[in-house]
């Protein structure tokens, strides 16, 4: 009876109160940069490819070395402890503020209260970077008011769901073998003049292919070839030709507002220790933000603090208990880890 009768505001309050106890959200605010002014939110809750490590590394980079602001969602359980997949995000009222959305989740279904957070931004027509799981990134029961956000939602009003009505593409199945074959992304040559592309050559990324068809319109930048090892100078595998890795398009929302997308098929957390992909994803933020004229092909992508990507096998894993504020600041491992 006590909690009917709170207000709204006193609700949103003792929401964000209890976000901040949960240890989300994690915030990295830079001093200066082209994205001064600028919020972007990141939502990192997958099952396997280590969003949690893929996307506060990137947020720093942005926050540190071009000014941005940003706030950094996860996954946690109750006591406040990333959890990875795990469908509850505390602190998604941060895209209320946001001016670009970066996500990289994977088979959700978040409480209401945090969902509506997302529909709304969809629905004011907010930008959106998209990441590997996202194309399938939520999975939501046919009798909630959600569900045509699912991945294969099969109705006609939105076929697809969120994967690819908006991101331009849903699941559709693994092109090789993951963990045994990694994927070598080759710029489209019509396309190498595009603002995302300016500087990034000699992309490879550890995870393997994902097959992807992006929804029409969409403008494919980089093609995904999957190589038969897990090197860089690993041979083509003949059996898998190349299929659209990273393209863009745009939606429009509710307010009928336009916003610009990229997708990109690829992100696991080892996948950003390369400084060609990771200098097309920082700027790919810049371009959905409407920011293309401050690309500058030299911009620092260096990671900012010591970077420890577990998601390959064999590079140890991450520390037991991990909490979001366990990378707060500048110099804090991302993420603390064991051999």
């Amino acid at each position: 009876m006590y909690m009917k009768s709170l207000s709204m505001p006193m609700l949103l309050l003792l929401s964000s109160l209890a976000a901040v106890a949960l240890g989300n959200p994690l915030i990295y605010e830079g001093d200066a940069g082209p994205g001064k002014g600028k919020h972007i939110a990141f939502i990192a809750s997958d099952h396997e490819y280590r969003s949690e490590e893929t996307l506060p590394a990137l947020a720093r980079i942005l926050a540190k070395h071009h000014g941005f602001k940003c706030t950094v969602l996860f996954g946690v359980n109750d006591k406040g402890v990333i959890t990875p997949g795990h469908s509850n995000v505390p602190g998604m009222e941060a895209l209320g503020s946001a001016d670009l959305m970066v996500v990289f989740t994977r088979f959700q279904n978040w409480p209401a209260d945090q969902m509506q957070h997302f529909v709304d931004y969809l629905k004011r027509g907010g930008p959106i970077v998209g990441l590997r799981t996202a194309t399938h990134g939520f999975n939501i029961p046919s009798n909630s008011p959600f569900a045509k956000y699912s991945n294969g939602y099969p109705g006609k009003e939105f076929t697809g769901g969120f994967g690819r009505q908006i991101l331009g593409e849903k699941w559709a199945g693994h092109y090789g073998r993951n963990h045994r074959q990694s994927t070598r992304l080759d710029i489209v040559p019509e396309k190498a003049d595009h603002p995302i592309l300016r500087g990034v050559k000699d992309m490879w990324v550890q995870c393997g292919g994902y097959y992807a068809d992006p929804l029409e319109p969409s403008e494919v930048l980089a093609m995904a070839q999957p190589l038969l090892a897990m090197e860089p100078d690993s041979r083509p595998d003949p059996r898998q030709k190349p299929v659209p890795g990273a393209w863009t398009r745009s939606y429009q929302g509710e307010s009928k507002k336009s916003g610009r997308v990229f997708t990109s098929t690829y992100g696991a957390s080892n996948d950003l220790e390369n400084e060609g992909y990771r200098r097309m994803l920082v700027n790919a933020c810049f371009w959905a933000l409407g920011l293309e004229d401050a690309i500058r092909a030299d911009a620092d992508v260096s990671f900012v603090g010591p970077y420890h990507a577990t998601w390959r096998k064999g590079r140890g894993r991450r520390k037991d208990g991990l909490k979001p504020q366990d990378m707060a600041g500048w110099e804090s491992p991302i993420v603390p880890f064991e051999q």
